[in-house]
């Protein structure tokens, strides 16, 4: 096993009981303009706030979560026991600590989880968006984060966080709007997908598209879902976010219940039925419109197209005045967005005199272990954020 790959304890209590609430940021009198220039007339954010505000409103942190993640970062639902996607680190005494911090994230626009997105009925027509959903960018969600903070008066972040596709919005965020926050913390992320990034995305949205329930993007008016479809993506892009070292770990080469193979096309191997309950279990809380959406924002994503690399100079003139703080983080089995692409990102805001923390995280648990607790990453996190505190004082 890799050092360091050891999940630690989970330090402090939980935020508790919470609540997803949902606010109508954009509406005919002011709609979203998106920056392909369509419009949205109008745009519901669904999210979720933990800790305090303080009074002068900038004891914020921003949570930008992943592709399928969703505003319910912490704490229980009522009633539910599994706690939200990212409760190990956020809660009092815990790395995000929300004895100090004012906590706040939200669904992504274009998700299924309270957030406009093509499932949404459009009020021009009253049925569903479908594929007739503009297509977004990275800056989109930005442009409705930043609106969702105005709306909860909060005057400036202390950090905005995020990992994998959140790390990608931190970056897109702290390069246009480098005075909303001091500081920014990109974990698993990438400023440029590969082919290999892109040619996986593309093989799980043509497993949608074929799925004879998608019906061309109209399945929510035909009644069908592309199930197959979108379990076959899930399970796919599952094996992404795992390591050979992790799964390794956690199947081996084990059969699933008995001690002989069977000779079959069944899921005979314990990794099968694992993938298998990974994409059943998709199905009921994720919508494939927003899948073939949201996977394409990743890959048109490119913010320092244009920038020479590796040349010093002043393309980031605003965000050194702004005087924003980057910590990029990456994990050494993470063979999704492997570490290149986190040197790449500290290369390039390097080259234009940002301040840049970078570090390579031991982890036998690949790209899902952003969500992990790993002592080494949530110490990382801990300081810079203790660090953050002390200089806003």
């Amino acid at each position: 096993m890799t050092s360091g790959s050891t999940l630690g304890p989970v330090i402090g209590p939980g935020v508790g009981t919470v609540e997803t609430r949902q606010v109508r940021l954009f509406d005919a009198s002011h709609p979203l303009t998106l920056a392909s220039g369509a419009t949205l007339a109008e745009v519901d954010v669904a999210y979720e706030t933990y800790g305090t505000l303080n009074d002068s409103g900038d004891n914020a942190v921003f949570i930008c979560h992943a592709l399928t993640g969703d505003a319910h970062a912490a704490g229980l639902h009522e009633g539910a026991h599994k706690p939200g996607w990212w409760d190990n680190i956020i809660g009092p005494g815990r790395p995000i600590d929300t004895d100090h911090l004012f906590v706040v994230c939200a669904n992504l626009l274009g998700g299924c989880q309270g957030t406009t997105g093509p499932a949404s009925i459009n009020p021009a027509t009253d049925v569903s968006y479908g594929i007739d959903f503009p297509l977004l960018q990275v800056k989109d969600f930005v442009t409705v984060h930043r609106a969702l903070l105005a709306h909860l008066g909060v005057r400036q972040l202390l950090a905005a966080f995020g990992g994998s596709l959140g790390g990608m919005q931190v970056l897109e965020w702290a390069l246009s709007y480098p005075e909303d926050m001091t500081h920014a913390v990109i974990i698993a992320a990438s400023s440029r997908l590969t082919a290999q990034n892109i040619a996986f995305s593309a093989v799980a949205r043509e497993a949608i598209k074929r799925d004879p329930g998608f019906k061309a993007g109209r399945y929510l008016d035909e009644g069908t879902n592309p199930d197959y479809g979108l379990s076959i993506a899930r399970m796919m892009a599952h094996i992404t976010y795992l390591s050979e070292e992790g799964l390794a770990e956690k199947f081996g080469r084990r059969f699933q219940d008995s001690e002989n193979p069977r000779h079959g096309f069944g899921a005979d191997f314990a990794v099968e039925s694992y993938l298998h309950h990974q994409g059943e279990a998709f199905l009921g809380r994720f919508d494939a419109l927003s899948y073939l959406y949201l996977t394409r924002v990743m890959d048109y994503f490119d913010p320092f197209n244009g920038v020479d690399e590796n040349a010093p100079g002043d393309t980031f003139a605003a965000v050194e005045a702004a005087g924003t703080k980057f910590c990029v983080l990456s994990f050494d089995t993470d063979w999704r967005f492997d570490t290149g692409h986190s040197r790449r990102i500290t290369h390039v805001l390097e080259r234009g005199r940002l301040p840049v923390t970078f570090r390579e995280i031991p982890s036998v648990w690949g790209h899902d272990s952003f969500l992990l607790p790993i002592p080494a990453y949530h110490d990382t996190i801990r300081a810079f954020l203790e660090r953050a505190r002390e200089e806003r004082l």
